[in-house]
């Protein structure tokens, strides 16, 4: 089947698919998911992100090097990445609703251990742990929007929902860093509850598909049974994994890039107080505001990119990718080489860096869940985000090692050159399609 076949059978919006009342429903439930799927993946953030704040006091009350903090974020990242790839797997045959309850309840519980802990094993194996179960946070929402948003809207709709990392995120730095002033602790206890009540609101908001409301799946009749996904000619799960994801070159290459895409974005996420408290003497109070800043710009960037993909470059994730990727390199170079500045414009770089970080990563996953096709968009984003939390390796303890030994312009200068390879890497997909449906 050809593609204009393809937008002529199958790339009809919802409407045209369902009558009046079935088609109001569909709506109503599209936006309850994408709303509350935000909420949840943001609470995710707020007992995962707190870590960053915490550190220096951490570092000052046990005794404990920047390499040995980069240590953490460094197997936390990559237990996080392979939990994720895995969970991708699980979250293409299991219950979506019931894999994100379970999560957010384990995360919370690894977060209030953490802070009732001083040894420094006892303290690594709780925020391990946390990666572990933060892992299967993003896999089972992806299966989720696929279900809930048609392919020619996903780069738009999800780009609005990829504004829960830096909703997340910002919040996490905002709260944790008023609260640290209290004691380290705190960071983890009071996030730790507010999880608790994300919980309760995952269970009762959201439903794993149309078809568990009564609806009609995308991109079937009102009236279709169910005979021709039974039917034998359909590929069995493994041949579209294998087909669509472990063989489709686009997905390697936007997998790769993504390292480091991410190697940017935890630089700052992760190291941005730190960096700022002792490269620039700002406090951390206004350094929490100014990675705040950060993330309220990728969500700007989110939502700016999934716009431009869709109007401009015909859903084509990958080009908007790279161009993210060359100007987020660029704000992250001038950030390193102006030395002498006001805070507004090390603000202003930083501000322009989330903007691009956070445009490349959407796009990104996104392109990744619309070539790999919804029965298996899990396990490709999980694939995607793998490599990306790879990254830790270099940004956790690597980072935290070269400023141990040679300072933060050397760890700088070690990121922008990331973001050069990163670019070229990106360049490889400029001629990918912008979905997989009409290789079907």
């Amino acid at each position: 089947m050809d593609g204009q076949q393809y937008r002529n059978k199958n790339c009809k919006t919802e409407k045209y698919k369902m009558n009046k009342v079935q088609s109001a429903s569909f709506k109503y439930w599209q936006t309850r998911t994408i709303i509350s799927t935000i909420i949840i993946y943001a609470t995710f953030y707020l007992v995962r992100k707190n870590l960053s704040m915490a550190m220096p006091d951490l570092q000052a009350d046990l005794g404990i090097t920047k390499a040995q903090l980069g240590l953490f974020l460094t197997l936390h990242g990559a237990i996080y990445g392979i939990s994720k790839f895995l969970s991708g797997f699980a979250a293409d045959r299991l219950s979506s609703r019931h894999m994100l309850v379970v999560a957010l309840l384990l995360c919370s519980l690894c977060n209030i251990l953490f802070g009732l802990s001083s040894s420094l094993l006892v303290l690594g194996i709780f925020w391990v742990l946390n990666g572990l179960f933060q892992g299967a946070g993003f896999p089972p929402i992806a299966h989720l929007l696929t279900h809930w948003i048609h392919p020619k809207e996903l780069a738009t709709k999800m780009s609005w929902w990829n504004t829960s990392h830096s909703i997340g995120a910002g919040l996490a730095v905002i709260i944790s860093g008023y609260l640290v002033s209290f004691g380290w602790r705190w960071c983890f206890f009071v996030p730790a509850v507010l999880a608790l009540f994300g919980v309760v609101f995952t269970w009762f908001s959201i439903r794993n598909s149309p078809k568990s409301v009564g609806l009609p799946e995308l991109g079937s009749n009102a009236n279709e049974t169910n005979q021709n996904e039974n039917s034998i000619n359909k590929p069995t799960y493994k041949e579209l994994l294998v087909k669509k994801v472990f063989k489709n070159k686009t997905i390697w290459i936007i997998s790769i890039a993504n390292f480091f895409v991410y190697v940017l974005r935890f630089a700052v996420l992760d190291w941005g107080p730190t960096m700022l408290k002792e490269w620039k003497g700002i406090s951390l109070a206004h350094a929490g505001w100014m990675v705040a800043a950060f993330e309220v710009a990728g969500l700007v960037g989110i939502v700016s990119a999934g716009w431009i993909t869709d109007k401009f470059f015909g859903s084509r994730s990958s080009r908007v990718c790279l161009i993210c990727m060359v100007l987020a390199t660029l704000s992250i170079f001038l950030f390193w080489q102006v030395t002498t500045a006001p805070v507004w414009l090390y603000l202003f770089f930083l501000i322009a860096a989330g903007f691009f970080i956070y445009g490349a990563q959407a796009m990104g996953g996104i392109a990744s869940a619309n070539i790999a096709t919804r029965d298996v968009a899990a396990t490709a984003v999980g694939f995607h985000g793998f490599w990306g939390y790879l990254s830790v390796i270099v940004t956790g303890w690597g980072v935290g090692l070269i400023t141990d030994k040679l300072g933060w312009s050397y760890s700088l200068g070690f990121i922008v050159g990331a973001g050069v390879i990163g670019s070229l890497v990106f360049a490889l997909a400029w001629s990918a399609k912008g979905h997989g449906y009409e290789d079907d």
